[in-house]
């Protein structure tokens, strides 16, 4: 900026030439204003003259007796709307009749007249009474063409010279951005052309070059720039010896200079690289390479070479160091994440191929893919296979494989430790286990095999096969240890998932032996079910299906919280207390108390005794049918409520007091009956099936009753459905579902009689029973009916109260029932041989099939069933 740079003295330069080109183009622009205002002033002057002398009136004015009183204020109103500084009228002679100022009224005009006088208009600039102007004089002409009068319009020099002043600050103001403009412009280029040379004059400037010369062919890293064609600009000493070029190397085309096809065509294209190596004669080099315009700058490239060959070996080695640790983490993410044993295994052969060989094969005891602890001997079965290809001719999954002694597995199952065939082509001992297959694989490619034993302490469960073929280099012993490590890591997941399987196994077999295994027949119900265990675990959900007195049927379902060996044992336990306590034909809201207590007595028990967990929160939900009545009595504690489908495919939750879980105590469980249409289905079900982690238990129940609505629908097939909708993928709680259509005894099937309290009634009854038979087609029965149900009703009128019913039901079996209004519940006692009495219900037992009491709200009910003939 002082001027004594170049820079400096380029930019005085061009700010002078830039503030003289303004100052001409400002002057000019001036000039211009002044010639267009003066123009314009003459041309508004003229017309306006003109126009007034040629107005309507204005002659006839001028021979008015005043007309200075007629045309002063016409002249007035015409100066004012057009903008100029006066309009004067006047006689031939020159005499004022208008003015501006009216003192100069009937003065004289200031002017040239001739040419106005001879009737042409004419402008002049003159200076006047009001000064220096510009004004138009134009004749008034009579109808003949004589002048009658004069007008005279114009501007002072003043406000013609105005129009310019208003628009020099705009000519101004748009010189000094054009000024601004042109500064900041030359700043630029100079600041530009500084920071390029630094500021730095030619002998700096040569001195640099030499410096950056001296260095670039000293450094121990080959250079090479290369124009937009192809042609060597420069090669520094190092360029020279890596690729051997000749000494006119520098303006010849690059592939001219005896380079290698590919080494030439690389350095020729100008492809972006790095550290790209490439063999050129004995020397690895890594070249890098980059386009030399992308900042605008001249077409071509740099590359630069780095002799690599011996750090290539390093790194090499280091790099496959790395790559066996990332298989190691790897195999320790990616190993065990399913407590599956079969998974495991296919999840080592998975990770493995094909970073570390070509194919792996896991080869498992049967009784490890049980859960059980192998025996001694080779015989495996192939579990996972995985490899680069799918026709290699090993072993497919699932063959069973019996090992000879002389192979290297038979030899690492019995020593416990890994063995490696290098070149199986001459491995005799693993070619003598199956000499056709044995080659096929050296045929297929595969030379290499490193086998290790599957151990988890003491315990050898298999072996793990590491096949190698399209890498010519045999395993080493690195790869052998690598290769162990893997292996241990995945042996522990599969004994994990080995133990897990034997205990889920196990766990799954007790809860299933302690499920029904078969319905028991019954007619009141068309019974279909579905009992699904969790994957995670199995769980306490139970069903079950309980035949009553009465031809009636209790169902029952119920869920045990947590999962494994104790929630399957604690289910079993319930299960066990539900079938004693119905066989005491309780009502529904009593079992569950009962149910209750011994849940209590359970959690108390096992709390003093070894603190393991409570049961309390166990559910249940027990409903009792009676296809006589079509009722159904329903109790839940803690229970989903059931579903109803009635026969018109419509369905609906009914509204069953939800009791608290079994267990809690203190609150005591109520009832709701049902009454049920024949055809209609009952659907019971554990919470499993509609709520989960990822479903609220009302969007559950909503997908649920969508799931049902429909008829003409079997309970199987509604079963079917509702696993369909509402079944996730992998069920996290046990699942249990039961679907009853309901049925109805019809009357032809039912015989009631009333019994008055009178022994003489024994006789009608025993009559009317013997009826009844015969128009059943049950004569052989006769004389047994008639005995028990003398000894039924003798005993409720002698030991009763009124009153007194009788009921024979034909089912499965003929039931009879002698209701009384008596809670006394009869005893079966042997009567001593002196005995008058006592021997009446040992007859009754010894009679029928079954027997019992069962209690009602207005008494109780003795009941027997014998079997049809």
């Amino acid at each position: 900026m002082g001027g004594r740079s170049v820079a400096g003295q380029v930019f005085l330069l061009q700010v002078a030439i830039v503030l003289l080109l303004v100052v001409a183009a400002a002057g000019a622009l001036v000039l211009q204003v002044r010639h267009d205002s003066t123009t314009e002033a003459r041309n508004r002057s003229l017309a306006v003259a003109e126009t007034f002398a040629n107005a309507p009136g204005t002659r006839a004015a001028l021979s008015a007796p005043d007309p200075t009183a007629v045309l002063q204020p016409r002249a007035e109103a015409a100066r004012a709307g057009s903008e100029v500084d006066f309009v004067v009228v006047m006689n031939t002679d020159g005499i004022r009749y208008t003015h501006p100022k009216p003192d100069r009224i009937g003065k004289k005009f200031v002017g040239t007249l001739a040419p106005a006088l001879a009737g042409k208009s004419f402008t002049e600039e003159i200076t006047g009474t009001l000064g220096p102007l510009v004004q138009a004089v134009v004749p008034i002409k009579a109808d003949d063409g004589t002048v009658v009068g004069l007008v005279s319009a114009g501007i002072t020099t003043e406000n013609v010279g105005g129009v310019g002043d208003r628009q020099m600050p705009l000519l101004l103001t748009a010189a000094a951005a054009a000024l601004a403009l042109a500064l900041g412009g030359t700043a630029l280029v100079s600041r530009r052309l500084l920071r390029q040379t630094h500021g730095l004059g030619p002998f700096e400037m040569t001195r640099m070059y030499e410096h950056h010369d001296a260095v670039l062919h000293a450094v121990r890293e080959g250079v090479l720039i290369v124009g937009g064609e192809g042609t060597l600009l420069l090669a520094n000493d190092e360029a020279h010896r890596l690729l051997d070029l000749p000494e006119d190397a520098e303006g010849r085309h690059v592939l001219e200079l005896g380079l290698d096809a590919g080494t030439g065509a690389l350095l020729a294209s100008g492809h972006v690289v790095t550290d790209e190596v490439r063999l050129v004669g004995d020397r690895l080099l890594a070249i890098n390479q980059r386009p030399t315009d992308l900042k605008g700058g001249p077409a071509g490239s740099v590359a630069t070479l780095r002799d690599s060959t011996e750090l290539r070996a390093l790194s090499g080695r280091a790099e496959l160091a790395r790559e066996h640790l990332k298989l190691l983490y790897d195999a320790g993410v990616g190993i065990g994440t399913t407590l599956d044993v079969t998974r495991t295994a296919e999840e080592l052969a998975e990770v493995a191929v094909p970073r570390f060989a070509d194919f792996v094969t896991v080869d498992l005891a049967a009784a490890v893919l049980s859960g059980e602890e192998p025996d001694a001997g080779t015989s495996l079965r192939r579990t996972a296979l995985s490899g680069i290809r799918k026709d290699a001719p090993l072993y497919a999954v699932g063959e069973r494989i019996g090992f000879i002694s002389s192979t290297p597995q038979a030899q690492s199952l019995g020593t416990g430790e890994a063995v490696v065939a290098p070149a199986l082509k001459e491995a005799h001992g693993w070619l003598a286990q199956d000499s056709e297959r044995t080659a096929q694989v050296v045929e297929y490619g595969i030379h290499s095999l490193i086998t290790v034993p599957l151990r988890a302490g003491n315990l050898v469960m298999g072996v793990a096969n590491f096949w190698r073929s399209e890498k010519p280099e045999p395993f080493d012993e690195e790869e052998l240890a690598l290769a162990e490590e893997l292996v241990a890591r995945a042996a522990v997941s599969i004994d994990n998932a080995r133990r897990y399987t034997r205990e889920h196994t196990m766990a799954e077999t007790l809860q299933r032996s302690l499920l029904p295994r078969n319905l028991p027949e019954q007619s009141a119900l068309d019974i279909s079910y579905r009992y699904l265990p969790a994957q995670a675990g199995v769980g306490g959900d139970w069903f079950d299906v309980l035949p009553l007195s009465g031809a009636r049927v209790a169902l029952v379902v119920g869920d045990v919280v947590g999962h494994g060996l104790h929630a399957a044992a604690t289910m079993g336990r319930l299960r066990t207390a539900v079938h004693n306590f119905s066989a005491l034909d309780l009502p529904p809201d009593e079992l569950l108390g009962l149910l209750d207590e011994l849940v209590a007595r359970i959690d108390q028990d096992e709390a003093t005794e070894d603190g393991s967990a409570a049961i309390t929160g166990a559910t249940c939900l027990y409903a009792v049918y009676d296809p006589t009545t079509r009722q159904c009595v329903v109790a839940r504690a803690g229970h989903p409520p059931p579903a109803v489908i009635r026969p018109d495919g419509s369905v609906d939750f009914p509204e069953v007091p939800a009791g608290p879980p079994l267990g809690l105590g203190g609150l005591p469980f109520e009832t709701a009956e049902l009454k049920l249409e024949e055809g209609s289905r009952l659907v019971l079900y554990t919470d499993g099936l509609v709520e989960d982690r990822e479903r609220d238990i009302d969007v559950g129940l909503e997908l649920l009753r969508t799931a049902l609505t429909g008829a003409d629908r079997s309970p199987e097939d509604t079963c079917q459905a509702v696993l369909n909708a509402l079944l996730p993928p992998r069920p996290s709680d046990d699942i249990a579902l039961i679907v009853a259509g309901t049925r109805a005894l019809g009357a032809d099937r039912i015989a009631e009689w009333r019994v008055p309290s009178d022994p003489a009634a024994v006789g009608e009854v025993r009559a009317s029973v013997t009826r009844q038979l015969t128009e059943w087609d049950l004569d052989e029965l006769a004389f047994t009916t008639e005995l028990i149900l003398s000894e039924l009703v003798t005993n409720a009128i002698r030991y009763g109260n009124g009153p007194i019913e009788v009921r024979m039901i034909r089912d499965r079996s003929l039931i009879c029932e002698v209701f009384d209004g008596s809670n006394t519940s009869p005893h079966l006692r042997y009567a001593a041989s002196t005995d008058e009495g006592g021997r009446g219900l040992f007859l009754v037992a010894q009679l029928t099939e079954r027997w019992g009491t069962r209690y009602t709200p207005a008494g109780k009910v003795i009941w027997t069933e014998q079997p049809l003939p």
